[in-house]
Order: structure tokens, then sequence, then C-alpha cells
């Protein structure tokens, strides 16, 4: 695994688990696809560092089983404000 690759794993880790991210936030922030932060976080730094991995891992999960409601609230903050026009 080439350094860079190993670092960035590193610091989408550090990202998700300092600002209890979601895999899109994190996509966002470092500019790369939702895929490669996922890829990095399971695959890559298990290889690096587990205990990181799984302490990434934990947030993303409960964000993942969170998500359904995150999207609903987003919908309806939406047809709220709609209402209002």
């Amino acid at each position: 695994m080439k350094d860079y690759i190993a670092k960035r794993a590193v610091e989408i880790a550090n990202y998700i688990i300092e600002n209890n991210a979601t895999v899109r936030q994190t996509a966002k922030q470092f500019g790369i696809s939702k895929s490669t932060v996922h890829k990095d976080c399971t695959e890559r730094l298990l290889l690096i560092n587990p205990a990181l991995a799984a302490d990434a891992r934990k947030i993303l999960d409960l964000n993942k089983s969170e998500r359904h409601i995150r999207g609903g609230l987003a919908t309806r903050e939406k047809y709220l404000h709609m209402e209002h026009h």
C-alpha cells in the first residue's frame, strides 16, 4: 500500500471519529468518493491500525443505522419550508 493512501486512511478515520461524520460528509471533506472512504476505513485501515479501524467502523455503523431518520428529517424540513411560501 502506498504511503499516502495509508496516511489518508488514518486521517479519514480520525476525521470520522472527531466529527462523528458520515461517509458522505467525509467524502466531501476529503474530495474523494464514498466508496473510497468506505474502503479506506474498513479494508485498508485494518492493515495499518485495527483499533482505529474498529472505532471508525462503530461510528459509521451507527450513522448508517440512523440514516433513514436523517433522510426523513431532511425531507420533512424541505416540505415545512415549502408550505410557508
